[in-house]
């Protein structure tokens, strides 16, 4: 197995912990370049340089990501309604033939983490279609925008300053594109998180979230770190099943996965 390497090798304990902006929110576009520049402030005090802090100057109001943000039906559906519209079947159908492409790098990753492929082709499956669709929305404007919107600024600020400081890093650019929320990469991870859990599986000497055994091992990495727990079920009930909310909070989002990454293992 390759070496591995976190994105960053420290991450402060402030940035971790809570915001520190004191910059004001708002609702609509008409404030966010008084706003931005507010912002850079409290981006210096976390310690991005001035890459990160040209992408914020340029960062655009995400329009997209405001309605998607506030239009987010899929999550009431029953499950199996969820599942339907997912493409749930297809997904698994699609996950075994993947699993069996790759096996000796999914039993690595199993090896070094404890996470079964079944789970983590399900996720990859569930936000990327495989790759397939990695999203086409600018990913620092869509995560300095949801920082700015006032619905929940606390929550995407550590992701906004995550997302800056990962142009400092070069792990990503001004340019970047991603899901309208802002997460990147094979298995949309929320920049924050993929600072914090980035590993360089193919030991290139960078995260490549766009590359795909960086994307899964980091996606593997942050389960673990999350609390998973090696030769456990995932399923509702099972001590693994509770992990799932770290990646996605909406319960239908969790028992999908686990239905599916069962399927792909079985």
């Amino acid at each position: 197995m390759p070496s591995v390497h976190l994105v960053t090798a420290v991450v402060s304990a402030l940035f971790l912990a809570s915001p520190v902006a004191a910059a004001s929110c708002g609702n609509t576009s008409a404030g966010f370049d008084a706003w931005k520049q507010e912002f850079a402030r409290t981006a210096k005090r976390a310690g991005v340089k001035d890459p990160g802090l040209s992408a914020l100057n340029q960062a655009r109001y995400a329009s997209r990501t405001i309605a998607a943000d506030r239009n987010q039906k899929s999550f009431r559906y029953s499950l199996d309604k969820f599942m339907e519209i997912r493409g749930a079947n297809t997904i698994v159908a699609q996950g075994r033939k993947h699993k069996a492409r790759n096996a000796s790098f999914y039993a690595a990753l199993e090896k070094a983490y404890g996470v079964p492929a079944g789970i983590l082709i399900a996720i990859h499956g569930m936000e990327t279609a495989f790759g397939n669709y990695m999203g086409d929305s600018n990913v620092v404007s869509a995560i300095v925008t949801l920082t700015y919107d006032c619905r929940r600024s606390a929550f995407f600020e550590p992701h906004a300053i995550g997302a800056l400081k990962l142009v400092d890093q070069g792990a990503i650019s001004q340019a970047t594109t991603g899901a309208k929320h802002g997460e990147l990469g094979h298995t949309q991870f929320l920049p924050g998180n993929a600072l914090r859990y980035g590993v360089d599986w193919d030991d290139n000497g960078r995260v490549d979230f766009y590359n795909f055994q960086d994307a899964l091992a980091s996606t593997a990495h942050f389960l673990r770190k999350k609390g998973w727990r090696p030769g456990k079920g995932y399923q509702e009930g099972e001590p693994n099943f509770k992990v799932l909310k770290d990646w996605n909070a909406a319960t239908v989002y969790q028992q999908s996965l686990a239905l599916m990454g069962r399927r792909i293992d079985g």
